[in-house]
């Protein structure tokens, strides 16, 4: 008893110090061996194993997936593919039929000119006094030409608006002013007469002149514009 209960220390400062006690040993319980322990029977509740079906080949393979060609549609012969360039329109028909319009206009300047005072010269006397030529072919050329062209620059789209719009007013008089010309060749020509009246002979005379300055304008217009657009 004397060894269990708690020692004192001294305590010369009066404060009250309280030591902890030193654990009692516990003693060991003892166990008989010969006493059998009684087990408790554990009894587990065992769910019935339900049958498997049976699984069919189709099932046991895995699912591919199938891919799905590119459908393609029949190509239409009547419309050109994409990659493929449209053929251009031929322009060897309108050759063809532009040639006895040629022949039919040609004729009526040329006759025309002689009936307005237009006939053979000699342009380089004194160097080729053999040289001469018809000056009456020179308003089939002049005009017929610069309306050609001047249609060409019209319908093209490649030029500004102000260019197109003076080739359009150009061309659209220079081809009148040649049905004017055949018109009255034709008439002077069906009643006999030898020489046209002095108002057309005046109007013939002033179509080269009028045939230069159309086509150097038209000219200057294009080149203005093409600078314009090089700036």
């Amino acid at each position: 008893m004397a060894a269990e209960q708690p020692v004192k220390a001294s305590n010369p400062a009066g404060l009250h110090v309280v030591t902890d006690p030193t654990p009692a040993e516990t003693e060991p319980t003892e166990t008989h061996d010969n006493e059998p322990t009684e087990a408790e029977p554990e009894t587990a509740d065992v769910e019935p194993v339900a049958e498997s079906e049976p699984v069919s080949a189709e099932q046991s393979e895995p699912v591919r997936e199938v891919e799905s060609e590119p459908i393609t549609t029949a190509a239409d012969p009547a419309k050109p593919a994409d990659d493929q360039a449209p053929r251009p329109v031929a322009v060897w028909p309108v050759m063809l039929l532009a040639l006895p319009a040629f022949v039919a206009i040609w004729s009526g300047w040329v006759g025309l000119g002689q009936l307005t005072g237009f006939g053979i010269v000699h342009p380089l006397p004194g160097i080729a006094d053999a040289f001469a030529i018809n000056t009456a072919i020179t308003l089939p050329i002049g005009v017929e030409t610069y309306a050609a062209y001047a249609l060409r620059v019209w319908l093209s789209g490649q030029v500004p608006a102000r260019a197109r719009r003076f080739a359009k007013y150009s061309a659209l008089g220079s081809l009148g002013l040649g049905a004017l010309g055949q018109i009255a060749f034709h008439l002077m020509k069906a009643a006999g007469m030898t020489s046209a009246p002095w108002l057309i002979t005046a109007a013939v005379a002033c179509l080269p002149v009028a045939v230069l300055g159309m086509g150097a304008g038209l000219a200057h217009l294009i080149k203005d514009t093409h600078r314009e657009v090089q700036r």
